[in-house]
C-alpha cells in the first residue's frame, strides 16, 4: 500500500456503519499502540486493557512477519481469525493495522470485503 494520507478516525467511525454486529474498530500503529478508532458503545469488552495490549503486540507481529512472503505471493489484503466469541479482521494501512472485531456470527465473507472498499475508497 502506498504511503497515501489516511484519516483514521473517519474509516474506523465508517466501519462501524458497515454492520451493527461489529464490536471494536481501531487502527495500530508500528509501536502497537491504538491510535484512532474504539468499543462500540454499550457493548462490554472481551478482554481486559491488559489483554488489548497483548492482542496488540501479537497482531503487529504477525502483520510484519506476513511481509515476509509479499514477493512471492503479493501484500496480505487482510487476514481475519474467526473465533467462539468472535470474529477479528486485520487490513495494513501504511506501516499501520486496522483491526476490526465483530460479533460471531457477522457475515465473514462480506464483511472484509466493505472493509477494504472502506480503506481504498
Amino acid at each position: 500500500m502506498s504511503d497515501k494520507i489516511y484519516d483514521y478516525a473517519k474509516i474506523c467511525e465508517a466501519v462501524f456503519a458497515v454492520d451493527p454486529k461489529i464490536r471494536f474498530a481501531g487502527v495500530i500503529n508500528e509501536r502497537e499502540r491504538l491510535v484512532a478508532g474504539r468499543m462500540k458503545e454499550n457493548v462490554e469488552p472481551l478482554e481486559s486493557e491488559k489483554d488489548d495490549e497483548m492482542i496488540f503486540m501479537e497482531l503487529a507481529l504477525r502483520m510484519k512477519m506476513r511481509k515476509e512472503f509479499d514477493k512471492q505471493l503479493g501484500p496480505v489484503n487482510f487476514a481475519m481469525a474467526s473465533r467462539e466469541r468472535a470474529i477479528a479482521i486485520s487490513v495494513v494501512i501504511n506501516e499501520d493495522i486496522l483491526y476490526v472485531v465483530s460479533e460471531p456470527d457477522a457475515d465473514y465473507g462480506v464483511l472484509p470485503k466493505k472493509i477494504l472498499e472502506i480503506v481504498h475508497s
